[in-house]
């Protein structure tokens, strides 16, 4: 894998030196972009600079990918500059801007067929720094394919192509190159944000133009290693008091640690056992209720409909309740498929039908089994890293997000001790050797910031000004 990760990269340097001979002599055709300064549900003009477009990539520029830009409401001339991916595979990073980490949410009441209200959000990131919110891969989103709809995407084309929109955007954005320069994201990102990294990295050895001024990466709740992660989810479940002592000790003899694949039947009887007794809980927030998830739709179900009418009709069957915390995820859904949005954004009329949370119809191919090098590579050359987890989350338990920054062989340098927001614990931290910082929110699910937004904050802002946690 990483032989053949050396070549495409080569193949992809040699591509991006053409491509910057052709953007600096030419008008850019690739890119648009518009000042959005109104969105419906929203009462009066924003408070802050949004920026929409598209930036295209890949052969012939076939890949459009949409993007959402907020300048910080600080000091934008001198703020860093974060590239936020979501995770999910597919999914759209309108949940990030919107759920997470950006400046707007929608107003939490029960749906009435009317375009949802946006509110302002007093924790949102964008206070101190500037972020490209990128719908990634092509098909996540508002982005789209000129050429094939169904065109094979997958770990390492992804990376490239963000890794490609990225100079790209900084090209037509020269105000923001000398800017302190992140790259961050949630989930699934955790793979995907190392391998950008690592990809400017590699400019930055070459003196590619423009000169990226990459200072670090964030990732939360991150997938980073197949085994460590799927690992983690029954001492997790032990732990956390969901599985007996007795079930929990049997498994490990049974299954010696691995309980991915059972290699035999007392392992697989143990882990049958666990299934059944952690099968009511949400993965994602063992303290929530198990709500239905509105993430996507059948694949038939994608038409070319803008009525908000009947939406409920629409999506997978049953809906969450109203009061269960996956029910805002609808918003999303009736906000983004409305004719009025889409045109203050500026999206291209006809480029995608049925506007997805998770386009689970993109065939994606998940090569990478572990980032893990890239983070040793990237944490062993001086670039910082933050790395947070939910302790609620069972979907990627900070137990195995713990294993593999062990692996890592770093020593520590400030030991395990809590941090603190307005005199209260908030989470657990540890920081060590080569710039890496680890913590985790206390109380809080997959991902950080829908759960303790004020905490998130908090603990990104420190660690952002070199503050310590």
């Amino acid at each position: 894998m990483a032989g053949n990760l050396r070549q495409s990269r080569n193949m992809c340097s040699t591509n991006l030196s053409l491509l910057l001979i052709l953007l600096i002599s030419s008008p850019w055709p690739a890119i648009s972009h518009t000042r959005v300064q109104f969105l419906p549900g929203f009462d009066g003009p924003l408070p802050f600079q949004l920026e929409t477009g598209y930036i295209g990539v890949g052969d012939s520029d076939h890949g459009q990918l949409f993007y959402y830009f907020i300048e910080s409401e600080n000091n934008p001339k001198e703020d860093p500059l974060l590239l936020w991916l979501t995770g999910g595979l597919v999914c759209s990073v309108l949940s990030g801007l919107i759920y997470e980490i950006g400046p707007l949410s929608f107003k939490n009441v029960e749906y009435n067929g009317s375009l949802p209200t946006l509110m302002l959000k007093p924790h949102s990131w964008t206070k101190v720094l500037s972020i490209i919110f990128l719908d990634q891969p092509i098909g996540a989103g508002f982005s789209y394919s000129r050429g094939s709809k169904d065109s094979q995407t997958g770990d390492i084309r992804s990376s490239e192509e963000i890794h490609e929109f990225l100079l790209k955007w900084l090209l037509d954005h020269p105000q923001f190159i000398s800017n302190s320069l992140y790259i961050g994201g949630d989930s699934y990102a955790g793979k995907i944000v190392p391998i950008v990294a690592q990809l400017i990295s590699n400019d930055i050895e070459k003196g590619t133009i423009p000169p990226f001024n990459l200072k670090g990466y964030i990732v939360g709740n991150p997938r980073v290693d197949e085994k460590k992660d799927e690992n983690a989810v029954v001492p997790f479940a032990h732990g956390m008091g969901l599985i007996s002592d007795e079930l929990y000790e049997s498994a490990k003899r049974s299954c010696k640690g691995k309980y991915m694949e059972p290699t035999n039947p007392q392992c697989a009887k143990d882990l049958e056992t666990i299934n059944e007794c952690i099968s009511g809980i949400n993965e994602g927030y063992i303290s929530g209720s198990k709500c239905p998830d509105p993430t996507s739709k059948p694949n038939e179900m994608v038409g070319d409909r803008r009525s908000l009418k009947d939406s409920f009709e629409e999506l997978p069957q049953p809906l969450p309740a109203f009061g269960c915390r996956t029910y805002a995820y609808l918003f999303s859904y009736y906000w983004a498929n409305d004719n009025d949005v889409r045109k203050a954004l500026n999206i291209g009329k006809g480029s995608i039908g049925e506007w997805l949370r998770c386009n689970k119809s993109i065939p994606y191919t998940t090569e990478v089994a572990s980032s893990l090098e890239y983070h040793l590579n990237l944490t062993t050359k001086g670039y910082r890293a933050l790395v947070y987890s939910g302790d609620h989350d069972m979907m990627i338990p900070f137990v195995g997000t713990q294993a593999w920054i062990r692996s890592l062989n770093f020593s520590i340098i400030d030991d395990w001790r809590p941090w603190l927001v307005e005199g209260q614990v908030a989470g657990y931290t540890r920081t060590y050797a080569n710039n890496l910082t680890f913590a985790t929110v206390k109380g809080a699910g997959h991902i950080g910031p829908e759960f303790k937004p004020k905490e998130c904050f908090d603990m990104f802002y420190r660690w952002i000004s070199h503050s310590p946690l």
